[in-house]
Order: C-alpha cells, then sequence, then structure tokens
C-alpha cells in the first residue's frame, strides 16, 4: 500500500500521511516496550529484563526499536534497590568488557601490517563493550541525566567495590566526550531567572550554605554582585557548576561581609572580582572539570562588561587544613598547644586573643598550602589544587576569615586568596601540572620565612 502526498498542498492529504507516519513509528515503539516490559520465560523480573534490554541494544536492531529498548532498559534499572544495582554493575563489568581472543588476533594484524584497517580494527577490540552500550542507551529521551545518575550510583558502589574503577573509567572517558567545553552554555543567574532554576541554585550550593529566598536575592540580585552557571543542552535547567563573584573595592580577607550584599551603586569605585563560591551541582559528573572554562570565561564576561576591574581572585576555603593540623598535634608539643587553645578557648569574639594566635595560625597555613602533599606528590588540599591546577596564584592567607560552622570545623576559619591573572594562567598551570610547583605571592613568602614565637597558654 503507498500514501501519496499531493504536490497541489492538499492539506486534509498531507495531515493524513503525517499521521499515518507517526502511529507507524509510535506502533513499532509501542511494540519493542510491550515485548521488553511484560515478563516471558526466562524473563523472571526487572532485572533480568535490564540484562536482556542491554543484550539486545548491542544487537542488529533498527533505530525505533533502539531507542525503544534503551528508554525501558533506563526504567528497569531505575527499579532496582541499591544491592541490584551493585550487581549490575559486576554484570557490565564481566558480560560487557573486551573478549581477550580478539584483541589478541586485532594486535596481531596490526603488528604484521601496520596499516589503517588494522589500527581501527584494534581500537574497536580493545573498546569495552559496555561503552558502546552507554552511546546505545543515551538515545532514550532523557537519557543523559539519567546515565549521570548511573554513574553516581556506581561511584557509591566503588566504596566498597574498588574492582568496578573499570566501569568508571569508561562514563569518564564519554563524559569527557559528551561535556566538552564546546557544548557547554554560559548564563548569567540573576533574580529574573526561572524558579526552577533557583530552586536548584539552593539545593546545589556547597561552600556557603544559602540560607532562604532573601539570602540568594541578596547574592543575585545586588548591582555588587554576580553569579554565572555552565548548562548542557542534553541536561535542560539542571545546572553542571556555577560560581558566585562579589564586586569589591580590593581584595576581600572575611566571608561574612560578602554573604551581606549591599544595596548601593558603587559601580564606579569596583576594581576587584572575588569568586567566593564554586559549586559543582552533579555526583554523576565528578572528575569531569568545568570549574577551570567557567572561572576564565566568567573573568572574560566580567572584563568586557566592568573594563575597571584590575583583579580576579578567589576567597576559599581550606577544607583540610584543620585535620592537617591535628596530625602535626600528634608530634609537635607547640602545635598541640595551639590546637588545645582553639578547641577550649572562646577566641571567635576575643580580639586580643586572634591577635596572638594569628601569627602561628597563618605560618601553619601557609605551610600546609605550600609543602603538605597527598602520596602521589599533589598538593593536599583539594580546594587549593583546584586553583593552582587551574594555573592561580596563592596570594594572601587570612585569619579569622570563616566563623561559620562549616569553616571552624575544616580550617579554624582560615581562607585563602587565590589570584588568577591572565596572562601567568597557562605558565602556573603547566609548572603545577608537570612539576607540582606550587605558586605563591609575596605575602605567603613573607609568612613562610618569619620566626614564629608560639604561645604556651593563656594568662
Amino acid at each position: 500500500m503507498y500514501y501519496v502526498i499531493k504536490s497541489c498542498g492538499d492539506l486534509t492529504v498531507q495531515q493524513s500521511s503525517f499521521r499515518f507516519f507517526q502511529d507507524l513509528f509510535n506502533s513499532i515503539g509501542n511494540r519493542v516496550k510491550l515485548g521488553h516490559s511484560a515478563p516471558s520465560a526466562g524473563v523472571p523480573d526487572g532485572f533480568a529484563r535490564l540484562l536482556s534490554s542491554c543484550h539486545l541494544l548491542l544487537s542488529d536492531i533498527g533505530e525505533a526499536s533502539k531507542i525503544a529498548t534503551a528508554e525501558q532498559a533506563l526504567f528497569e534499572y531505575g527499579q532496582l534497590s541499591k544491592s541490584q544495582k551493585e550487581v549490575f554493575f559486576h554484570h557490565l563489568d564481566t558480560d560487557f568488557g573486551v573478549d581477550p581472543s580478539e584483541v589478541r588476533s586485532a594486535y596481531r594484524q596490526w603488528d604484521e601490517s601496520s596499516t589503517g584497517k588494522a589500527l581501527n580494527d584494534l581500537f574497536l577490540a580493545v573498546e569495552p563493550q559496555r561503552q558502546d552500550l552507554l552511546r546505545q542507551l543515551n538515545l532514550a529521551p532523557g537519557a543523559t541525566p539519567e546515565l549521570m545518575k548511573m554513574r553516581a550510583d556506581l561511584l557509591v558502589a566503588i566504596q566498597t567495590n574498588p574492582s568496578l574503577k573499570a566501569i568508571d573509567a569508561d562514563f569518564v572517558h564519554l563524559f569527557r566526550s559528551w561535556f566538552n567545553r564546546g557544548f557547554l552554555v554560559l548564563k548569567r543567574i540573576d533574580w529574573n531567572t526561572p524558579a526552577s532554576i533557583l530552586e536548584k541554585i539552593v539545593q546545589y550550593e556547597a561552600v556557603h550554605r544559602i540560607t532562604g529566598w532573601d539570602d540568594l536575592r541578596r547574592r543575585l540580585d545586588a548591582k555588587d554582585r554576580r553569579c554565572y552557571g555552565f548548562f548542557h543542552p542534553a541536561t535542560g535547567d539542571e545546572p553542571l557548576i556555577f560560581v558566585e563573584v562579589a564586586l569589591c573595592q580590593g581584595v576581600a580577607v572575611a566571608v561574612a561581609p560578602l554573604l551581606a550584599a549591599s544595596d548601593q551603586d558603587n559601580t564606579g569605585v569596583f576594581d576587584t572580582a572575588i569568586f567566593y563560591s564554586i559549586s559543582n551541582c552533579q555526583k554523576g559528573l565528578r572528575g569531569i572539570s568545568f570549574g577551570n572554562f567557567l572561572i576564565k570565561q566568567v573573568v572574560v564576561e566580567l572584563s568586557q562588561e566592568l573594563p575597571q576591574l584590575k583583579k580576579f581572585a578567589t576567597l576559599s576555603p581550606v577544607p583540610g587544613f584543620a585535620e592537617w593540623l591535628a596530625k602535626q598535634a600528634k608530634d609537635d608539643g607547640q602545635v598541640l598547644s595551639l590546637v588545645t587553645l582553639l578547641q577550649t578557648q572562646t577566641w571567635c569574639d576575643n580580639e586580643a586573643l586572634q591577635d596572638r594566635l594569628r601569627p602561628q595560625l597563618l605560618n601553619l597555613a601557609a605551610t600546609y598550602i605550600v609543602t603538605a602533599k597527598s602520596s602521589n606528590k599533589q598538593v593536599s588540599d583539594p580546594v587549593a589544587k583546584f586553583h593552582l591546577g587551574n594555573g592561580a596564584s596563592v596570594d594572601g592567607i587570612h585569619w579569622p576569615a570563616d566563623l561559620s560552622e562549616k569553616g571552624l570545623a575544616g580550617s579554624w576559619g582560615v581562607m585563602i586568596n587565590y589570584w588568577y591573572e591572565l596572562e601567568q594562567i597557562e605558565a602556573r598551570h603547566e609548572a603545577f601540572v608537570q612539576n607540582h610547583s606550587v605558586s605563591y605571592g609575596l605575602e605567603v613568602e613573607k609568612l613562610l620565612i618569619k620566626k614564629v614565637q608560639f604561645i604556651e597558654g593563656i594568662d
């Protein structure tokens, strides 16, 4: 039977034909869905249907069938319990890996001929089947966010099953391609942004908790505040990462004034942009770097909007400092005395005591940031690693700068300015990556070499 759309523009015939083809594709999709949703012999439950769908996705079926099958597979995965998800990940490891015999055969062919075809065949042989499976699953409508959730589940499972790290490597490989800079969309987030996005900003803020709508409005609507986020076409109104910026006169040395935004129009006197909060939003994209692109792009945006800005810096937490200090106290009596004073004395409102403790604390904080390394010779502090890896320099260390509960728990209130000098970013980035070099300014150097007199107690 043939259906013809008349060239004379008969609207009734065109609409009838369109409905026919639409119904045809819907029918195909529905038949595939029904075929996988109804239990049958050998497919006793949703878990088995999920595995069956995964194998079917890697077979030779049509595009419409693949879309429907991928949608069904993601639905079945979403119904699994935590333990069932872990079992599914083990199946991804054992059932959807590589065929050793195919790898050896492909390598022999390439070793003998070294042709382009042989090299391509080798690439295909060494790529685990699960990478292709993830691509096929991503055909379903709205699949990308679901795969992000799947990876978030995988990261939880890896904590007790380290053998699953090979599967995570496949997720990372694909996500780095799917979420590369070319697909990211920079948007300014302000008080006129849709409420659905603003609610997510409140939810995802990871550095300085947003206490309510009034607090959010102070951060977004004041003339001396900016907020920018990266979005992706496949995730809709789900932000991937966002940064909050305060426009200041001079470098900020404490976070409380930044969180209490002013409504005064001081646009003409702003000379510094302070990045005071950067929050990654999606657990399933952990390890996929967006922050370096975001900061550099925001610097460009602000430079164009406010050419009088001369300095771009952060006011950042030091989340590993308190833990490091506690470890030093086990072997150093003077550090132990300092930690004891911090734990037992009410110093937060005692400026005289703060003045006595400050030289010791800043000296130790500078030592921590510059010299404390992990087992792989990387900088220990995660925030320092992020900014130094992006090409920033340690510009200043301040105390007390964050007296919030979180700030005291992580660093006893210490905060750091990281300075982004555009002409130095690439060189510092390369030095950090190649030599693990920590770039720091004169003020930090003074803290490192200054002789500090430790106090033993309080009068």
